[in-house]
């Protein structure tokens, strides 16, 4: 990008609710939907997007009643989830945990209900970068929602686990052999997984292999993806070709250092993003996902367990234009979908190569055909970079940075690009198209060649106001119908 300073998209306070779903039926395949979203999809369509997929399993990562109710009768098996700041609530207090439980939980748990069957106590919980935070709480905060349900007589079917990130354990020398949990964390660890064990629930972890690619500048390429490409790196007589098999193998010896070796493992999370980085991009993301489904279907698990049969959740279903962009700006971009519920690319997740694309989301509302874009007659842009700034602040502009899908705008396209990502995520408002003068409102697509200038659709927010505004004009109606 040239000419104009591009400011990382501030991170604002939205409902957050996502979700996993199993798409390809006993297949294991499931996908991570997040709705941190300046205009969510409604939950009705979300779920009728997961059955006309064919989707069996949904996550939640929160415990949002519109949310879950939304999959009452729909037989979709449910996890939901308690986020990390509440762990040190559940944590302290047993009551607290019933409540949850019985409000949570059992208000679902009836005939044509909610399919519940876990509940995710925390979310990555023994990050780094928390500074230990919820080294505390996390594993207490699960032992008392366990004792929750089983009082409340769910605990055979519905079990606690915690989703973690695959920097719960390491390896000195990069061979899975060497793995085992963080020695600040070996403890608690050995604790939770002890738990798992004896309530026969399973290690949820988080393996990216674009991370691995995208924090080394000397990881070969090959190595993230699937298919054989790679040097093999050999552990012990077993062979490597691909990060995600040597990472989930340095789970199961760090399992298998604190005495487990038959846990259940569930991938809670793993994908590939399509924007943002120069490794962000549909045509890497369809490599990932073709050889991911492959290995799948192929029936063949890890060198350490040959017969693995994989529970796979892919990250995401959905792009987020509110998510923190401190990672990267590909945060915002690791849906399957775009952010209206449209496809990318086509897929198959049987692992046959039969690729097609998945059905689209329907019955979404789109704003009116209108783009907010540069005066023709601006030209001096220096006077107006502050006026760029403020729009990317509070929107998206992610997908301007450098390898991203619109990198290649000239100045005049950079700033008409944020002009117009700041008015949609103001539902179009004439006031968000003026910046000091230097902007006007368009009926012509503004979208140049592969960089698209999206139409926002309607919020949540908007169809409520509609719909209220609608009941007025009928209640009015009514009433002078009548003569009053």
């Amino acid at each position: 990008m040239t000419g104009v300073s591009i400011v990382p998209a501030v991170w604002a306070a939205v409902m957050t609710v996502a979700a996993v779903f199993s798409v390809v039926e006993g297949a294991g395949i499931g996908a991570n939907w997040g709705i941190m979203s300046s205009h969510p999809l409604r939950p009705n369509i979300v779920v009728k997007l997961l059955k006309d997929n064919g989707i069996k399993k949904v996550k939640l990562f929160d415990s949002d009643s519109w949310t879950v109710s939304a999959l009452s009768g729909s037989k979709i098996e449910t996890v939901i989830g308690i986020p990390n700041d509440q762990l040190k609530k559940f944590a302290e207090s047993y009551d607290d945990a019933k409540d949850w439980v019985k409000e949570n939980v059992t208000t679902h748990m009836f005939e044509g209900g909610v399919d519940l069957r876990y509940v995710s106590v925390g979310n990555e919980a023994f990050l780094s970068a928390y500074n230990g935070t919820y080294v505390k709480v996390t594993y207490p905060a699960m032992q008392n929602i366990q004792k929750a349900l089983d009082a409340a007589g769910h605990g055979k079917k519905v079990k606690v686990t915690t989703a973690l990130n695959a920097d719960v354990y390491e390896s000195s020398t990069n061979l899975p052999s060497d793995g085992q949990f963080r020695p600040d964390i070996y403890k608690t660890m050995k604790d939770i997984v002890h738990f798992l064990d004896r309530n026969k629930a399973p290690f949820m972890v988080n393996i990216y292999p674009f991370l691995s690619l995208y924090q080394n500048p000397n990881f070969p390429l090959d190595y993230a993806f699937f298919g054989g490409g790679a040097k093999a790196t050999n552990d012990k007589g077993k062979s490597y070709t691909n990060v995600f098999d040597a990472n989930y193998d340095t789970l199961i010896w760090s399992l298998k250092k604190i005495g487990v070796t038959d846990m259940k493992i569930i991938v809670g999370e793993v994908g590939w993003p399509t924007d943002g980085n120069k490794f962000a991009n549909v045509e890497l993301a369809k490599r990932f996902y073709d050889g991911l489904f492959k290995k799948l279907a192929s029936g063949n698990g890890t060198p350490m367990r040959p017969k693995e049969k994989f529970e796979v959740y892919l990250f995401g279903l959905l792009d987020e234009d509110m998510k923190s962009v401190l990672p990267g700006f590909f945060e915002r971009h690791w849906g399957i979908f775009q952010f209206d519920g449209k496809p990318k690319f086509p897929m198959d997740m049987s692992g046959k190569g039969n690729d097609k694309m998945l059905v689209a989301a329907k019955g979404v509302q789109y704003l009116e055909k209108k783009w907010c874009v540069l005066k023709e007659n601006v030209k001096n842009f220096d006077k107006i970079s502050k006026e760029v700034d403020y729009a990317c602040g509070l929107s998206d502009c992610t997908s301007l940075g450098y390898g991203s899908s619109c990198n290649n705008l000239d100045k005049r396209g950079n700033i008409s690009y944020a002009f117009n990502m700041y008015y949609q995520m103001q539902d179009q408002s004439v006031e968000a198209c003026d910046f000091s003068g230097s902007a006007h409102i368009v009926k012509k697509n503004a979208s140049v060649g592969s960089c698209l200038f999206p139409i926002q659709i309607v919020s949540t927010g908007e169809r409520l106001k509609a719909a209220a505004a609608a009941a007025v004009v009928g209640l009015v109606l009514g009433l002078f119908a009548l003569g009053l």
